[in-house]
């Protein structure tokens, strides 16, 4: 193994901000006490949750009483789905989503449909992007409680249209649910939506908050036991430290998103002509232009994913797999299947404010060999 890792996994989890890392250890000494009390500190806690709260809800351009944090962005998308659909269950019960949402939205559409309710998944073509007259139909049919589609696929970086799948649900009086977790702190966030999600480690936050945000206006009930907490949102004691990490964090990285962008898209087009290039059989996944600027998928043919994986990791190189493929279920990864695309061999590579160009050029030059390796192991040669 190389004795400088690269990690290339950003769009799982970024590096701690340095601004967060600072916050949160400020708010180790500040923020431990219980912000629902009257006491000295509890009060010094309860300005800093409303501070965190503030600050974050201005970066995204909402109301902080629209905001909540919750402990998780799985904990959020749960919460968003299931709410949204309880608090509209006089009109309907169903479910509109795209076929590539993330699993938590599929799981909380699992857990609907097992309650009585119904679901339909709308296809995407073969670039990740979603199918908007298959959408304008499915919203537009009798008795949709909501609709959930995805601000960027977070296995291919596909940037979805979703300012005219809003206007196809406001059209049909259905509120919109947007999962934003790779657009926050990274790139601009959509228009039209009623809930929005968003996870604190994917911007370079601490792991363990979540993000909810309601319109006001919008249809929503907590699907959790009551609880007074996070306006009845979200139970339980927040991870305060945390929280207010979360909140530094992202005003610092979406202060230096446009400038990262310009810097990380470059790279990431040099990664997608080279691989392209330079690895036979291979498939560059996701749409070329319409894209995240951090992130690139590609999968090679005759090459097992979890190998490819290991094999890169012995060579210094810390990368993910849009495919949920294992050894033990042999299962690829549901976005890929449904843009109907190569799915062997995957491997997504999502940069951050750390990539330097030397570490894409490492990781391109290493690449080839690493494959041309795993295929001869396997018998496959001669490409």
């Amino acid at each position: 193994m190389s004795a400088s890792p690269v990690y290339l996994d950003a769009a799982t989890a970024a590096p701690l901000h340095p601004v967060a890392r600072q916050a949160l250890l400020a708010a180790l000494d500040d923020g431990w006490a219980d912000p629902a009390r009257l006491y000295t500190q509890a009060r010094r806690a309860r300005q800093l949750l409303d501070a965190a709260r503030e600050a974050t809800a201005a970066t995204l351009g909402v109301r902080p009483d629209e905001l909540s944090f919750t402990p998780s962005g799985t904990t959020a998308a749960h919460s968003a789905v299931l709410g949204g659909l309880t608090g509209r269950r006089r009109v309907g019960a169903t479910l509109v989503h795209s076929a590539i949402e993330h699993s938590a939205v599929l799981h909380a559409a699992e857990t609907h449909v097992a309650g009585g309710g119904t679901a339909t998944s709308v296809p995407v073509d073969r670039l990740g992007r979603v199918d908007l007259d298959a959408w304008s139909a499915a919203v537009g049919a009798p008795g949709v409680a909501l609709a959930a589609l995805i601000a960027a696929s977070h296995e291919v970086g596909t940037v979805q249209p979703v300012g005219v799948a809003a206007d196809a649900c406001t059209a049909a009086g259905v509120p919109l649910y947007v999962d934003a977790a790779q657009v926050v702190g990274r790139a601009p966030v959509p228009e039209g939506w009623s809930v929005l999600t968003a996870s604190a480690h994917k911007w370079g936050g601490p792991p363990g908050v979540g993000v909810l945000v309601v319109r006001k206006g919008t249809r929503w009930e907590s699907p959790w036991p009551a609880d007074e907490r996070e306006s009845g949102r979200t139970p339980g004691v927040l991870n305060l430290p945390a929280v207010v990490a979360a909140a530094a964090g992202l005003r610092a990285a979406a202060a230096d998103a446009s400038t990262e962008a310009a810097r990380l898209a470059p790279l990431v087009d040099r990664i997608r002509a080279r691989v392209a290039a330079e690895v036979p059989d291979v498939e560059v996944v996701g749409d070329p232009d319409h894209r995240l600027p951090h992130l690139v998928t590609f999968s090679c043919l005759y090459v097992d994913g979890e190998a490819l994986l290991h094999a890169l990791d012995r060579h210094g190189f810390a990368v993910s797999s849009g495919s949920s493929c294992t050894s033990s279920t042999l299962r690829p990864s549901h976005v890929l299947e449904a843009m109907g695309v190569l799915s062997h061999g995957n491997v997504r590579v999502s940069l951050h404010r750390e990539t330097t160009e030397a570490d894409v050029e490492r990781f391109l030059a290493e690449l080839p060999g690493i494959v041309a390796g795993l295929r001869a192991e396997a018998g496959v040669v001669g490409l």
